[in-house]
């Protein structure tokens, strides 16, 4: 079996033309690409920048419900926690007389409750809630024990 020039020649053009489709290929698909992202970026930024004021903005606001009109309770006896719940009242306590411990998740807008707050909110309502109190030995408390010598 003979190969003859001309299978050779056109092989060889083949190949050519095969590696010149591949890197204009890459090259328009390069293009392409970074159009994509030039276009999308300042988009995701603008989105990620709006998330964020908004989520601060409901961190301020949760700190500041206590003094902010229509909130219930006496602010000098709510106690800011955070998580898993925003804040928790002690009703009575200028009085020197807590009768009531109420949990509070502040929202606003259309936020809704997580799942932890919801299970929470269910064990709270379904009075799964009990007091522990821990005493640390005097041992360890004494203060001989943390003067170094």
């Amino acid at each position: 079996m003979e190969i003859t020039l001309f299978t050779i020649l056109f092989l060889l053009v083949f190949l050519v033309g095969l590696l010149i489709a591949y890197s204009l290929g890459k090259r328009i698909g390069r293009f392409h690409r970074d159009k994509y992202w030039n276009e999308q970026i300042p988009l995701q930024r603008k989105e990620a920048i709006e998330r964020s004021r908004s989520v601060l903005g409901g961190q301020f606001s949760e700190q500041l419900a206590p003094y902010l009109p229509g909130f219930v309770f006496n602010p000098n006896e709510v106690r800011f926690i955070g998580k898993p719940v925003d804040f928790i009242v002690f009703r009575g306590m200028d009085e020197k007389d807590i009768k009531e411990v109420v949990f509070v998740e502040v929202k606003s807008g259309n936020s809704k409750l997580n799942s932890q707050e919801k299970k929470l909110k269910d064990a709270i309502e379904n009075k799964r809630v009990s007091w522990h109190e821990y005493r640390i030995s005097k041992e360890i408390t004494d203060k001989k024990d943390f003067v170094s010598e």
